[in-house]
């Protein structure tokens, strides 16, 4: 009875042998590597100081920027520095007020800053008057220094084609100076007779009159005169002579 016991006892410890050998190894489960990652740090945003001393100057004097800049991989200085280190100074000399900008660049983004340099221009100094003034020119002899005679063939009163110019520089001033009085006068050489030139005269000045009306000058500024030969302003027997009293002269009123 305690032999079949005994063996009893031996095929129980057997069997849990076996079972216990025929358990399954459980691989232990590896960690999940996509919820351990973290996502890496955004690369911080580039700063940038600029100032200017001083910031307001006389033209021709020298000022001093300064600049700092952080977390930049370049740094630019606009208007003609260019590209500079991160942190500096450089003197400058604006002829004219100016603004600076700096900028600066980096992985994190981009930066400025700005310094206004206000420069003073001295005022010019006034014109010296060392000179005295001319004295004033009247308007009489304004008119005399202007206006020029115009000239006759022998018994003739029509314009000559050489003269016209001269009676369009005449009308030019004349209507350039509306309230400029004048008479027209109208002359001849001696030969002839007296009532002859007179009536010649005559007929010259109203020539000239008619012509200067067409070209604009007012009728009620000019009064015409025929002097006839009474005055000649040459007294030679000659042609050339007797050329220059054959005219239509000009005298301002009063």
């Amino acid at each position: 009875m305690n032999r079949r016991i005994q063996r009893a006892s031996i095929v129980v410890a057997i069997a849990m042998l076996g079972l216990a050998g025929c358990k399954k190894n459980v691989a232990a489960k590896a960690p999940d590597s996509t919820a351990a990652a973290q996502p890496a740090p955004p690369a911080p945003k580039p700063t940038i100081t600029l100032r200017a001393t001083p910031d307001t100057l006389d033209r021709g004097q020298s000022t001093s920027l300064q600049w700092d800049a952080k977390n930049a991989t370049s740094v630019q200085i606009q208007p003609a520095l260019g590209a500079v280190s991160a942190t500096g100074s450089r003197a400058v000399n604006p002829t004219s007020s100016v603004t600076y900008i700096a900028t600066a660049l980096g992985p994190g983004g981009t930066a400025s800053d700005s310094a206004r340099i206000t420069v003073r221009v001295a005022a010019a100094p006034p014109a010296r008057t060392d000179a005295r003034p001319s004295p004033s020119v009247s308007s009489a002899e304004l008119f005399r220094q202007n206006i020029q005679a115009v000239y006759f063939d022998y018994d003739k009163a029509d314009i000559r084609p050489d003269q016209i110019s001269r009676l369009q520089a005449d009308a030019a001033w004349l209507k350039e100076h509306p309230g400029v009085k004048f008479t027209v006068e109208g002359n001849c050489d001696d030969r002839g007779s007296e009532e002859y030139n007179l009536a010649l005269g005559d007929r010259r000045a109203n020539a000239v009159k008619e012509f200067l009306i067409k070209e604009g000058v007012p009728q009620s500024s000019m009064t015409t005169v025929s002097y006839g030969e009474e005055r000649p302003v040459c007294r030679e027997d000659s042609e050339e002579c007797f050329g220059k009293n054959r005219r239509a002269a000009f005298s301002p009123a009063g």
